[in-house]
């Protein structure tokens, strides 16, 4: 590639790009947006006698929380504080600074604030040039600019985004997870939230991507690198259908000797219907025959049956049951079809299944 074509190439567009539905779904956000804020100003000219009004730098606000409503700088926190912060500093330089040095020292002065409070929000610094280059009305108006029109604006701004996003089918403000472990995908990907959030710091990419996006990202890429890995088999290819199962009323000792008769490690309980209703091992057996009942045979089957959530479907890729069987340490996966239990996978399935994956590749 020449120098020249390498130059146009690099100056070329970025962005990937983006479906027709999302395009208008994102410009119908900013009017709508911007419209929320006209009619603010309209119903409440003034606020404790402030102008409430339109400030320019709001359209790059929209623009944010309507078309990238899942990044870190579209969020309430950066576009409400980001603003104020910056605002607030050009208002401070302007008391103290001559004017041909106030718009440069108001930019650089929003940019260290906003990092300083972790709301940083490139409309901000737009907000801080804006009033530099305004400084008699700022300076009337004091730090309440900072709040009226400015933080007023914004707060309207993010709750008609907040609202119209969610209507539109997306999600804002973006997933915070409340513990350090992911709360999505936590069968794909075994990093915590710290260290997602390591990871992105370390990249420098924490402005640009949220930790709950990036495991969902990294979930969905495991997810593909193993449906190519195993060819897309289903769990429906590879689970044991031959099945011992229980009902739910059956006994403590009526289980304990299904579990010796028949030498297995699990036993679904199912109804009469065939429904999955939960999952005993052989330690749940074990413990309630340690903790007998006098005058009574001991709780039933529905009584010690593990939760059923941890069934998957039967057309679920047998990709995404390896970090729950390799790191969760689960020995058998029920597999269901419409709630009806159909088979069970194990350890053994899955390495039989890399075995003979093995033998294929050999053998070409």
């Amino acid at each position: 590639m020449s120098i020249a074509s390498w130059t146009l190439h690099a100056f070329g567009p970025v962005l990937p790009a983006t479906r027709r539905g999302e395009i208008l779904r994102a410009a119908a956000g900013g009017l709508v947006g911007i419209a929320v804020c006209m009619a603010l100003a309209w119903w409440l000219p003034q606020v404790a006698g402030l102008r409430m009004g339109l400030v320019a730098p709001l359209g790059a606000s929209a623009v944010l929380i309507f078309a990238v409503p899942n990044a870190p700088l579209a969020q309430p926190w950066s576009a409400v504080v980001g603003n104020v912060v910056s605002a607030a500093m050009a208002v401070a330089v302007l008391m103290v600074v001559p004017a041909p040095w106030a718009p440069p020292l108001a930019v650089g002065g929003a940019i260290l604030a906003m990092q300083l409070v972790r709301a940083l929000h490139p409309p901000g610094s737009a907000i801080a040039l804006l009033a530099a280059l305004n400084p008699e009305a700022v300076r009337e108006a004091g730090f309440a600019f900072a709040l009226v029109p400015v933080g007023a604006m914004t707060l309207a701004l993010v709750l008609a985004g907040i609202v119209f996003n969610r209507l539109t089918g997306r999600v804002y403000p973006f997933r915070q997870p409340a513990s350090l472990e992911l709360a999505e995908e936590p069968d794909r990907i075994g990093l915590s939230n710290a260290e997602l959030g390591a990871l992105l710091s370390r990249f420098n990419q924490s402005p640009n991507i949220g930790v709950a996006d990036l495991g969902r990202l990294l979930a969905a890429a495991e997810g593909e690198a193993a449906a190519h890995r195993f060819d897309g088999v289903t769990c429906a290819e590879i689970m044991t259908r031959d099945l011992i199962t229980a009902p739910p009323e059956a006994s403590i000792p009526e289980l304990a000797a299904l579990f010796r008769r028949h030498a297995i490690k699990s036993l679904p309980v199912v109804d009469r219907t065939g429904l999955f209703r939960g999952l005993i091992l052989q330690a749940d057996v074990i413990d309630a025959l340690l903790q007998p009942v006098p005058g009574r045979r001991g709780p039933l089957a529905s009584a010690i049956m593990r939760d059923p959530e941890r069934a998957v479907p039967d057309d679920l890729p047998v990709g995404r049951l390896l970090h729950r069987l390799a790191v969760q340490g689960a020995e058998t996966v029920p597999v269901t079809r419409e709630g009806v239990l159909v088979g069970i996978i194990t350890r053994s399935d899955i390495i039989a299944l890399l075995l003979r994956g093995a033998e294929e590749r050999l053998a070409a």
